[in-house]
């Protein structure tokens, strides 16, 4: 199993605070005992979490310039027409993914071609699902210029346990599509903005696999 480069200091850390709390229980209570041993188990398990939400496994990507990918595993939660204020300032279909913490937690491009516009967003850590996260939470919103069906957004957004995201955009960079574009650590939302006449291809509730499912497809209007 591969695991993603983002992980490596969260494992490490992992590994050191299971050691030196192990090191301190044996101090305090040398003779080893059931709860030693029920103890270890648990501090198993948790490296065992910590490990597999990082984890990366290998994808088989699709790629179709008529088609978008989903950018992230989970479950869609959000499919709607809706105007989107930060960039377009219009109406896009809305398409969310809503990522749990054992999820695998790598963020792809749905589509390839040019990043026109990349932001950071500060802001609140509220649960991914409410409705003023999109606007309110820790995010950050990138925009590629697809050469022949124009411009999607992209929006990463914390959760309430999400305290990170990782997101590699770079305007100007072209991108591939399925390649990665970062990383939410402990679950979170991806939502991304389509033009109002594309077919959209998944359901409300649908398990979706990033870098594997089709959310839609693209309509030439260029």
């Amino acid at each position: 199993m591969k695991i993603h480069r983002e992980g490596y200091t969260s494992l490490f850390m992992t590994l050191l605070f299971i050691a030196g709390l192990s090191v301190i229980i044996n101090i305090l209570w040398p003779v080893q005992t059931t709860w030693h041993y029920i103890g270890y188990a648990v501090f198993t398990v948790i490296f065992i979490v910590v490990l597999q939400f990082f984890r990366s496994p290998h994808r088989k990507i699709p790629v179709n310039k008529d088609q978008v990918l989903c950018p992230a595993d989970g479950k869609v939660v959000v499919i709607e027409k809706t105007r989107e204020n930060e960039y377009f300032h219009d109406e896009r279909i809305q398409l969310s993914i809503f990522m749990s913490p054992v999820n695998v937690h790598v963020n792809r491009y749905p589509a390839g071609g040019r990043v026109s516009y990349f932001k950071y967003h500060p802001g609140k850590y509220l649960v991914a699902w409410h409705p003023k996260s999109s606007v309110e939470n820790e995010r950050t919103t990138v925009v590629v210029d697809h050469p022949d069906h124009g411009k999607l957004l992209i929006r990463q957004i914390a959760g309430a346990l999400a305290r990170r995201i990782v997101c590699y955009s770079k305007e100007g960079e072209v991108v591939e599509q399925g390649s990665e574009m970062g990383f939410i650590k402990f679950g979170s939302r991806v939502d991304v903005f389509l033009p109002v006449n594309t077919e959209v291809n998944v359901k409300l509730g649908e398990a979706v696999r990033g870098g594997e499912t089709i959310l839609a497809t693209f309509k030439n209007y260029l």
